[in-house]
């Protein structure tokens, strides 16, 4: 009996059934792919970039181009990420254990490495390399994706997901000037960089004083426009025998502002309301975003957790509207914001945590859903 595609995905990098849109991105990140081009993809978080990235993984020419892709968010330190990457690149650039140890015979010379194999004949293995600086250094470490690349004939990609994590790492800016360093002069070996902090991405590629900045072709994704998802979320109701209409389908869109997560999320917690043959409502909807709310509240609370009473307050004057104009002191006054020097700390600090975001002119808060949570709990 086959198995039933998901009507909805969330939480996770969504694929085929589950993906829609994205036609001119995934192009031209596959043209920049098998063309060797670095690429930055920029965007807020939920919308999207890891599932095209791995999208984009499945349609590249597989004869010409070996694509590698690793999630570096709890890579706290440089040589954690340095056994990510290299963890990573010997079992994605090659099928069997015997290949894998040909290809890096040499890089593991000074190693002990730790392989666990299941006896399952198409099951992953996994792998535990051990190395320091006192075994390899980083130029050697960030080298060997050229060499395997030179020995297979083989263009490779390394996407690399939370990107940002390298932004937090202890002497950042010595580590992002070893990537350049070694990475600019690679022949056969381009890289994907992507992450879910718009702000610190940004710093590191369009910033002029950072060792990255303009590494590669930069992406901005553009929300799905609401016309798609609202055919998708009708169509992925109609396979279920649940109906919904084109005003409600937008809808949905619309009270999470288009972020691609929380569209699949909220259509998700209203088609599970329904039983089959049954049509959707606003009832249904309201339901299913008080549902929703109350489903993030552990996590948005674990946000709002550390917060000071000065950061919390800032917050508050946002979500009452205040855009702009906060060193005001009628603004400060009335929002208990402090003095007029405790603004840019303020904003600093809640941009940081990827709370608030600015695009130049005026602050918003970085997650729909949050803004509305918090709205709703902190706010008269």
């Amino acid at each position: 009996m086959a198995i039933k595609n998901s009507s909805f995905v969330f939480g996770v990098s969504v694929s085929d059934y589950n993906f829609i849109g994205r036609e001119q991105e995934s192009r031209k990140l596959k043209m920049n792919f098998e063309e060797g081009i670095n690429t930055i993809i920029i965007s807020p978080r939920r919308w999207g970039k890891t599932s095209l990235v791995q999208h984009v993984r499945g349609l590249v020419d597989k004869d010409n181009t070996i694509t590698v892709y690793l999630d570096i968010f709890g890579c706290k330190s440089e040589y954690e990420f340095y056994n990510l990457l290299v963890e990573e690149l010997l079992k994605q650039t090659a099928s069997k254990m015997q290949l894998w140890m040909d290809n890096a015979r040499d890089f593991l010379a000074r190693l002990s490495p730790q392989i666990s194999v299941s006896p399952e004949p198409r099951s992953d293995f996994s792998l535990s390399l051990g190395i320091t600086p006192k075994t390899h250094s980083p130029k050697e470490v960030l080298e060997l994706a050229e060499k395997i690349a030179a020995r297979k004939n083989k263009r490779i990609v390394v996407c690399i997901d939370e990107f940002q994590q390298i932004g937090e790492m202890p002497d950042t800016l010595s580590i992002q000037k070893q990537l350049r360093s070694v990475w600019q002069h690679q022949k056969n070996v381009s890289y994907c960089l992507f992450g879910s902090k718009k702000h610190m991405m940004s710093d590191i590629f369009q910033n002029k004083k950072m060792p990255l900045y303009q590494f590669g072709d930069m992406m901005f994704l553009p929300k799905i426009p609401t016309e798609l998802w609202s055919a998708y979320i009708i169509s992925h109701f109609a396979e279920r025998n649940r109906t919904i209409s084109t005003q409600l389908s937008e809808r949905i869109c619309n009270e999470v502002d288009g972020y691609s997560s929380y569209v699949q999320q909220l259509a998700w917690h209203v088609f599970s309301l329904l039983d089959e043959r049954d049509t959707a409502t606003d009832e249904h909807v309201d339901i299913a975003i008080r549902n929703m709310l109350d489903s993030q509240e552990l996590l948005f609370m674990q946000q709002v957790g550390p917060l000071t009473e000065y950061q919390m307050n800032f917050l508050r004057a946002i979500a009452s509207g205040v855009k702009a104009g906060y060193g005001e002191s009628e603004i400060r006054e009335r929002h208990r914001l402090g003095s007029a020097s405790n603004i840019t700390r303020l904003k600093t600090a809640l941009i940081r945590a990827d709370l608030i975001e600015s695009d130049g002119k005026k602050l918003s808060f970085t997650d729909p859903i949050f803004a509305r949570w918090f709205k709703a709990k902190f706010t008269n």
